[in-house]
Order: C-alpha cells, then sequence, then structure tokens
C-alpha cells in the first residue's frame, strides 16, 4: 500500500485529490495537511511514501517544506503539486529536494504515474511543465528569479507577502539578522532597493499573484 501525504491549503483541492485516488487499489491517503508546518509535523506521526505538496502554503511555503522533510526524513518522497507550470517553481522545487512536478490541471493518469514513478525514486515531469522548462532554457531566458538561491527565494516570498523580518526568521527557525541579510542578497540581485520594488518584481516574474498578497 503506497501512503499518501496531501498538503494544500484549500480543502476544496485536497478533496478533488482524495476523490481521484480513492479508487486506486494500492493508494492510501493516510494523510492530510493546510501548510507546511502542518506537512512536516505530520510525517513525523506517520510514516508516508509519498507527500503531494503545494508551493503556495500559509506560513513556510512548499518549497520550505520540501527541504525539511526531505532532511528530516529522506524516504519520503516528494512531488510538487501546482497551479504554477512555469517560472521559477518547477526547477526551485526539484532543486529543494522534489522528485516530481505536476500542474494542478494535469490529469489523473499524469498524477498515478507521478506517484508511482516517486515510489521508484524515478523523477515525473507533467508534460505541460516540461514543456515549460525546455521552452526557457532553449530561448535563454531562464528569468530574473534563477540568480537567487532557494533560501533567497524563500525569503522573497515571505516578504512579498508583506511579512516582518521577525515574522519570516520565525517561520524560518532563523535569526532576523540573518532574514535581513538574505533580504538585502535578494534586492541586490535583482537590482531593487524597497520591498513595494520586491512585490513588483515577484508580479512582473510571475512569482507571486494578486492572490496571494
Amino acid at each position: 500500500m503506497i501512503r499518501i501525504l496531501i498538503t494544500d491549503d484549500q480543502r476544496l483541492m485536497r478533496t478533488g485529490i482524495r476523490g481521484l485516488l480513492k479508487d486506486v487499489a494500492d493508494f492510501k491517503i493516510a494523510g492530510e495537511a493546510e501548510t507546511g508546518e502542518e506537512a512536516v509535523a505530520a510525517c513525523r506521526r506517520v510514516d508516508f511514501d509519498v507527500a503531494l505538496m503545494d508551493i503556495d502554503l500559509p506560513g513556510i511555503s512548499g518549497l520550505e517544506a520540501t527541504q525539511r522533510i526531505k532532511m528530516r526524513f529522506p524516504s519520503i518522497q516528494i512531488i510538487g503539486l501546482s497551479e504554477h507550470h512555469s517560472g521559477p517553481y518547477p526547477l526551485q522545487m526539484l532543486e529543494a529536494g522534489a522528485v516530481g512536478y505536476l500542474s494542478k490541471s494535469c490529469e489523473r493518469y499524469e498524477l498515478e504515474g507521478a506517484i508511482r514513478s516517486a515510489v521508484r525514486g524515478e523523477r515525473y515531469v507533467g508534460a505541460e511543465v516540461a514543456k515549460s522548462l525546455v521552452s526557457a532554457r532553449l530561448s535563454g531566458v531562464a528569468g530574473a528569479l534563477d540568480a537567487l538561491s532557494q533560501r533567497e527565494l524563500e525569503v522573497m516570498l515571505q516578504l512579498s507577502r508583506a511579512r516582518s523580518l521577525r515574522q519570516i526568521a520565525e517561520a524560518l527557525s532563523l535569526s532576523p539578522k540573518t532574514i535581513s541579510t538574505y533580504r538585502t542578497r535578494v534586492c541586490r540581485k535583482l537590482g531593487v532597493s524597497t520591498d513595494v520594488e520586491l512585490t513588483h518584481a515577484a508580479l512582473r516574474t510571475g512569482l507571486l499573484n494578486l492572490a496571494t498578497i
């Protein structure tokens, strides 16, 4: 039996995923989480085989949650499942430790295939995502955010959501001084100087949309 964790802040989405997979004989939805923190905590309680991970989550993002889970529970295979099939997200999620990445608009067969591939330790990237990645690389347009490290991207996400340095430090288990240093690096790399400009940069690159601010 393949034990699956669904992490998404939208109950309707979690219900939909559960409904898609309920008839697969060897799949068991063994847990659900609304936030990245809840996902990490759930992995302490249950020996999951696969975790389906959204990226836009309250608190720490799916990127940070993926890193924490892979650091503490390396046997759990993580699949990014997001509405973002282009931009920096897919590559950043894979670099964070995910074994696969799918768009939320994927077909059921893709989701099932990705889960089975993950259990075998094989990488699986959905067709829509793969097309976007290849297109970006062939055109030479990796995006302004490619220069950011995973931690810098995480800090940028938090800052773009109007969170204070102290709030970010608490969420990421770092000191406010360290977060300030990351902020400085992000601003320098992106050529901005204020948090407002940082948010605009996130919007322009597709990293953040108006619904997530």
